[in-house]
């Protein structure tokens, strides 16, 4: 019998550079994909970061138009944007800051057929890699995922930036890089195809593998250097993995339950002022669960998530008072036909989704309390 998918795929960006005070180079860089360029970043990022950017792209002969942006990648935004872009005849996108700015800049670069590029100034997710742009409503709920078809022409990573930003930055990011290898190994066993376009390749799986081991080994001594704004080896290491290696593990590895248990926990507007990552890191813990992962798995997970600070909790969360008809909302949205948790190698609807949540949290809770150790 034929393999249901046998092609397998790998997708990156065109170019990756990362280093302490690379803003200050990113005008030379721009000026290989236009001269006319959008920025896309909101007014305190911006206020942060606007000399060395202004300085390079004056000297590089690169136009910049900023325009401050709204906050969320919302439809409404986007075409905001995108008109704002013809108007000025950009021939280039790039997005600065967070992961909204990011993927408002990938979006606004998609529909206006433009080169993108993506400048993250922290490092609290995989965005900046790749062709996925997660667009939400104005209220920030999510909405659906943007399939561009294509990976940003450069992304630019200024380590002395993600540095000086706060800690807890670079923490959400180590939940969402941690995820990476969960899913795609939950979706290699499924076979399923990863948004590449295909079943992950070998060297998909290493990265996102890889991507694991890093966080393992570094996480929490780059959580101190960043406390103090140093740059140091394990920073490096780290944003490394949770921008590069996170990116190309989970866009040719595969998403699975985590990602898509995050997109229901957007359902409670509670969560909203949470992380990213850190509502993904109670989503990896949610799919140990589901999965029946053993003991020492799941308190190691949670040992390492409270000891760089990680979500292993709904109070953590905002959601102290959640009850099973609020988790079950969160069920139900995790478990919609599009949904990434469909990539498990197993069925899944919402009634074992919400049990697995109300899982986690026991025995977020359980470690806390020291009823729950490696046996």
């Amino acid at each position: 019998m034929t393999e249901m998918y046998t092609a397998q795929a790998l997708i990156a960006p065109q170019k990756y550079v990362q280093g302490r005070g690379l803003l200050s180079a990113l005008g030379t860089h721009l000026a290989k994909l236009g001269k006319d360029v959008l920025i896309v970043a909101d007014e305190g990022v911006w206020g942060i970061v606007h000399e060395p950017i202004e300085q390079s792209c004056a000297a590089a002969g690169v136009r910049t138009v900023v325009d401050p942006f709204g906050g969320e990648c919302s439809k409404r935004e986007i075409e905001r944007l995108r008109a704002l872009a013809e108007r000025e005849g950009a021939s280039v996108t790039v997005g600065v800051g967070g992961g909204k700015a990011m993927d408002t800049a990938k979006a606004v670069g998609f529909h206006a057929g433009l080169h993108w590029a993506m400048v993250p100034t922290i490092a609290s997710t995989d965005t900046p890699t790749s062709a996925l742009a997660v667009v939400y409503t104005d209220a920030g709920v999510f909405e659906e995922y943007l399939l561009t078809g294509r990976n940003p022409d450069l992304v630019l990573v200024d380590t002395q930036v993600t540095a000086n930003a706060p800690a807890e930055f670079l923490v959400a990011g180590m939940g969402d890089a941690l995820a990476t290898w969960v899913e795609a190994r939950a979706s290699a066993e499924a076979r399923k195809p990863a948004l590449a376009g295909g079943a992950p390749t070998m060297a998909a799986l290493a990265l996102a593998r890889l991507c694991w081991d890093t966080i393992w080994d570094y996480g929490l001594l780059a959580k101190h250097a960043v406390e103090q704004h140093a740059v140091t080896p394990a920073v490096e290491k780290v944003v490394e993995a949770n921008t590069l290696l996170s990116g190309l593990g989970f866009e040719s590895g595969g998403l699975a339950a985590a990602h898509a248990v995050h997109n229901g926990l957007t359902a409670l507007e509670a969560t909203h002022g949470h992380m990213h990552g850190q509502k993904v890191n109670f989503g990896t813990l949610t799919q140990l669960a589901l999965e029946g992962r053993p003991t020492d798995e799941i308190v190691d997970f949670i040992a390492f998530s409270e000891g760089v600070g990680l979500a292993t909790t709904l109070e953590d969360l905002g959601l102290t008072d959640a009850d099973r008809d609020d988790l079950m909302k969160v069920a139900e949205t995790a478990t919609l036909p599009t949904e990434t948790i469909h990539n498990m190698p197993f069925p899944v609807d919402a009634h074992i989704v919400c049990d697995a949540i109300l899982a986690a949290d026991a025995y977020g809770r359980a470690f806390r309390e020291g009823e729950l150790a490696e046996v």
